[in-house]
């Protein structure tokens, strides 16, 4: 999906403020939105649908609203969706849940083990590969009505397959609840392919593009 929120290789933001090391939160709240993030959802509730949810905040919105803030609004629109909250009891900070006995809440460990779980998105493909180490591409010149991690800046650009990852889940159709597996390249981009301004320099620029991202130069 073309929008705001793809603001690679866009130029005309102003400079991008650095964070202080090692703090990933600056506000209590902040926590808090990380961790009801990480412990609600449906099984069918991928990260590439949590994605796409953020990408249909309204422009103005997006470009305002603090990082964590994005997260929170996102979440509440996704158990509004699922029917687990309705937007009446959000407007008056009263939920109308009753929790059950046979239904506690997890303990501070189970969370904690939860979050620093690490997840696998790879998977099995039965096709081979199309493209090998070596092979020159171009990354399609598309313009998808849904989800995509297909940057907008190496669209119609020409680069060169540099490793190959196997088969990795496919966030187009994740962020649809399907799960299907692609080949998983990564391509090598002159940096004066991308920027005309970079004529004449040495640096490249590598991304990550999924099988059916790219076509043969």
């Amino acid at each position: 999906m073309d929008g705001l929120h793809d603001l690679g290789g866009r130029e005309g933001f102003g400079p991008v403020p650095g964070k202080e090391e090692g703090r990933p939160f600056h506000e209590e709240w902040e926590t808090r939105a990380f961790g009801i993030m990480s412990a609600v959802g449906e099984p069918e509730w991928t990260i590439d649908w949590s994605r796409y949810c953020r990408e249909l905040i309204p422009p103005v919105d997006y470009l305002t609203r603090p990082y964590f803030d994005q997260w929170a609004t996102v979440v509440a629109a996704q158990l509004i969706d699922a029917g687990y909250l309705t937007l009446d009891e959000l407007k008056s900070r009263k939920s109308l849940f009753h929790a059950s006995p046979e239904s506690p809440p997890s303990t501070p460990e189970a969370a904690q083990a939860f979050v620093r779980t690490p997840k696998s998105y790879a998977a099995d493909v039965s096709s081979e590969p199309a493209f090998a180490i070596g092979d020159a591409v171009r990354a399609k010149l598309s313009n998808p009505a849904g989800h995509t991690r297909l940057p907008g800046y190496v669209r119609g650009r020409s680069g060169i397959v540099v490793a190959h990852h196997g088969g990795h889940l496919l966030p187009d159709a994740g962020a649809c609840g399907e799960q299907w597996g692609e080949h998983l390249y990564t391509v090598s981009f002159a940096a004066s392919e991308l920027w005309p301004e970079a004529e004449g320099r040495r640096d490249r620029v590598m991304v990550d593009l999924w099988e059916s991202y790219v076509e043969p130069a």
